[in-house]
């Protein structure tokens, strides 16, 4: 006969059940995710760096942030479903100073920006689209070809413009600079950019059937290949989505910076990449989101801002942005072991 302290008491298959039922809700999803525990990462990182640096917490440095953080963002966005697809860009930075410098040329000549900045995503995409020709339809390693693109672009920069700063934007330049830096609401204008941009990467990935593709092709190429899926256009359509979002985030970089120079972009792949391996993006292919490469980048810049505010020397940055990928990759390996393990 049971006491009603042991019929009260739950079995082991029940509480099985509920930590199943638990996980399979939202919030059970929720605390599984990297994105969750990089924002806590986030928000303690921000406590102690106030209580460090007090100017960590004023308006204008948050502002600073916002506005930095997001160019690397936007860049991270595109990188998201490169990295799913199982690629990766290497060339992502090239791109986006090639981009800068076709912005330049075209409203230097006085083409209006209605004009300018499409003309601007349109090369962009090309060029990302010229990465996921060789990849997809050559099936050359995307590492290769994107370490070779990288310094084609390069030089396509300084060529195109001619080694010189590009400062002058025409007679819609007023406007590019508010695009840039000017802010709405209190809030920078490239902000609302990043949200268009991760809106439009969720409802991609979540809702369509190219996101449903590119997540397969991750996550078994050759068996996505033998359902009849189109790996190939799949595969060059990740890096002319990446190549876009260069496009993107130059015109408002460019808008920021106020001037168009030979190193823009230059140097920006690591930062990008770590985004978005930080917000839970696999090297290994499968698996991102726009959200975790949004707060991946927002936790490079929250870093790299409490360094300088603690005086530590910025050839340093390098070092904490690789060991927060090797971290982050750490961290995807023991949650996800291979058979082999």
């Amino acid at each position: 006969m049971l006491t009603p302290d042991t019929a009260s008491k739950p079995s082991h298959a029940d509480v099985r059940n509920i930590l199943d039922e638990t996980q399979n809700t939202a919030i059970g999803r929720l605390l599984k995710s990297q994105e969750f525990y990089v924002t806590i990462a986030i928000l303690i990182a921000g406590f102690f760096v106030s209580l460090i640096a007090p100017q960590f917490a004023t308006a204008t440095n948050l502002g600073n942030v916002l506005q930095n953080f997001c160019f690397t963002a936007i860049l991270a966005v595109g990188m998201t479903p490169i990295l799913i697809s199982g690629g990766i860009d290497l060339s992502i930075g090239s791109i986006l100073g090639c981009a800068g410098v076709v912005l330049g040329l075209s409203t230097g000549a006085g083409w209006p920006l209605i004009a300018a900045i499409p003309l601007t995503i349109v090369s962009a995409t090309a060029l990302g689209l010229i990465n996921g020709g060789f990849i997809a339809y050559l099936k050359l390693p995307p590492f290769l070809v994107t370490l070779g693109t990288m310094t084609i672009f390069r030089s396509f920069v300084l060529v195109g413009s001619s080694n010189k700063v590009i400062y002058s934007f025409g007679p819609d330049e007023a406007f590019l600079l508010w695009l840039g830096s000017g802010r709405s609401f209190g809030i920078p204008n490239v902000f609302f950019a990043l949200v268009v941009c991760g809106v439009i990467l969720h409802f991609l990935l979540t809702s369509t059937r190219w996101g449903r593709w590119v997540m397969a092709v991750g996550g078994n190429e050759r068996a996505t290949r033998l359902n009849g899926l189109p790996v190939k256009r799949v595969k060059a359509s990740v890096y002319a989505f990446g190549g876009a979002m260069a496009g993107v985030c130059a015109i408002f970089l460019v808008g920021w910076l106020g001037a168009v120079t030979n190193s823009l972009g230059n140097g920006d792949e690591l930062r990008v990449i770590a985004g978005a391996v930080i917000g839970g993006a696999s090297l290994a292919g499968g698996y991102g989101t726009a959200f975790g490469a949004s707060i991946g980048a927002l936790l490079i810049e929250v870093i790299r801002n409490a360094l300088i505010l603690a005086g530590v020397n910025s050839f340093w940055q390098g070092a904490f942005v690789g060991g927060f990928i090797i971290v982050a990759v750490t961290v995807q390996r023991l949650r996800n072991p291979t058979d082999e393990d």
